[in-house]
């Protein structure tokens, strides 16, 4: 019975992160945030685009992802909306992020935020930086499955 999956509700998806990123692996992760936080994330008001994450006396944090301020909410109780924002990790997945990156020069992106269940997770993922050569590439190859998909559907 504990043992159910719980529903996934996507918040917000970065999609740029994938444009720009070869993504190697990726975590998953809690954060820590306040109530008027928590509200503003079920209402959608969340932008991943210019985020990313660092490793910080052994703690990792979500820098620059922007949580709009709650609009039900008087200014006074409200947060700050690019503020820096724990993230949850185990001990072990620390220690293995924090060699990746020191060791390969990879960085960390957060990739999607979602509710699991009543839960707010963000998806890290843990990417090297594409050059332009591999962002051509991945456009010339969306182009070519969107042609090959038209080819099908007009027969």
């Amino acid at each position: 019975m504990g043992n159910q999956k719980q529903p996934i509700k996507i918040i917000s998806n970065n999609r740029k992160a994938r444009f720009l990123y070869e993504i190697l692996e990726t975590y998953e992760a809690g954060i820590v945030l306040n109530g008027t936080e928590v509200k503003s994330i079920r209402a959608g008001k969340v932008n991943l685009s210019d985020g990313y994450a660092l490793i910080k006396n052994g703690e990792v944090w979500l820098l620059n992802v922007n949580i709009s301020p709650y609009q039900a909410s008087s200014q006074y109780f409200n947060h700050d909306p690019r503020r820096s924002r724990k993230l949850l990790l185990h001990r072990k997945e620390i220690n293995q992020l924090i060699g990746k990156i020191e060791q390969k020069g990879l960085t960390l992106i957060p990739l999607k935020i979602y509710l699991k269940g009543s839960l707010v997770k963000v998806s890290l993922g843990l990417g090297r930086g594409k050059k332009l050569h591999d962002k051509r590439e991945t456009i010339k190859r969306r182009q070519d499955e969107r042609e090959m998909s038209r080819a099908m559907k007009q027969h």
